[in-house]
């Protein structure tokens, strides 16, 4: 668990990070800066689908840069390693208006 408000204390756990088109990329986090870019190591998109389940999309060693991030959140690996993503279904984020 993390031990604080900042992205210190999530270095080189598994999060997931939706940006501001309405992706979800989940990685290891390996490293970030004070514009709140972040690289990612071991990442994959997931892309929700109404119609078929869950589909991830390999993208490995990944930056974001930080003014296309919308949340950041730390992964329940345990729990995630138990969804069966085949059988999720769920509609694509919409994109964050400003």
């Amino acid at each position: 668990m993390s031990d604080g408000p900042g992205l210190e204390s999530l270095v080189d756990q598994t999060i997931s990070v939706i940006t501001n088109d309405g992706r979800n990329i989940v990685g290891i986090l390996k490293g970030f800066d004070q514009a709140t870019n972040i690289i990612l190591d071991e990442s994959h998109e997931r892309v929700y689908s109404t119609k078929e389940g869950v589909q991830q999309l390999v993208l490995g060693l990944y930056i974001i840069r930080g003014d296309n991030i919308s949340v950041v959140g730390e992964l329940d690996e345990e729990l995630d390693a138990n969804l069966d993503l085949s059988k999720l279904r769920a509609h694509p984020l919409k994109p964050v208006i400003h």
